[in-house]
């Protein structure tokens, strides 16, 4: 009887974080450069033979790597990737991986995100331009020219996420290990004028969201009619 209840509890849990999970991947279906969260889930078995236990584990998480689509801006100073690549920033929290290309020209002529944190170049340090020379023509290789002269690139990075990643913001990620630079790759580039929408779709998110909450309710109503059969069960024992 017991641990009917503790194999239900284990399966709330899981839901529990789905359902946050879930949530976040729909309040984030519009930012920009968002990768979308999953979660995997493994068996935890307790016991051996006949009397063992399967419980569900409270599960891990993981980011999706599909990218999102394309829209075209006109912006100059907008940035998207193409292929499997992050853009490196340099934040309080140390060098963070973001998908999210909105840069501007600051006074001092570095170039930074929309929340002020230096553009990374493939060596690690900050994007300097000339603020006098205007918005900068980027080459597919995110080579940076000003009036025809090469004064910069965009660093291009790899790294690997892995599990129960750290966010910072709305779409970095901070990496466990030091990011990999990409140079003279073919199948990696930058398109100018164009930003990378979130990869979540809002439509089956909201399908698996109610499929979550219908889960979690049937679910609670096992827990409430297993509480009563517990009950009951004490009330025959105790009139004997």
């Amino acid at each position: 009887m017991q641990d009917s209840l503790y194999v239900a509890l284990s399966s709330q849990i899981a839901l529990e974080r789905r359902l946050n999970t879930i949530a976040d991947n729909v309040a984030n279906s519009s930012t920009v450069g968002f990768r979308a969260t999953g979660v995997k889930f493994e068996d935890v078995v307790s016991g051996t033979g006949p009397r063992s236990v399967s419980f569900a584990s409270s599960g891990s998480t993981f980011l999706s790597t599909s990218s999102g689509s394309m829209v075209e801006t006109g912006n100059p100073l907008d940035f998207a990737i193409q292929g499997d690549a992050w853009f490196g920033i340099s934040t309080p929290a140390g060098t963070v991986m973001t998908r999210d290309g909105r840069f501007t020209l600051a006074n001092s002529g570095a170039l930074v995100t929309v929340e002020g944190h230096p553009v990374l170049d493939a060596g690690g340090a900050p994007i300097q331009l000339d603020p006098n020379d205007g918005p900068p023509q980027a080459g597919a290789d995110g080579s940076l020219t000003q009036n025809g002269r090469l004064v910069a690139a965009i660093g291009l990075f790899a790294f690997d996420p892995g599990p129960d990643f750290t966010r910072y913001g709305n779409s970095g990620i901070v990496p466990k290990t030091p990011p990999q630079p990409l140079v003279d790759r073919q199948d990696i580039g930058v398109s100018q004028g164009f930003v990378e929408q979130s990869n979540v779709n809002p439509l089956m998110e909201m399908t698996r969201l109610i499929q979550v909450q219908r889960a979690f309710e049937n679910v609670s109503a096992l827990i409430r009619n297993a509480g009563s059969s517990v009950d009951e069960a004490i009330k025959t024992l105790g009139s004997k």
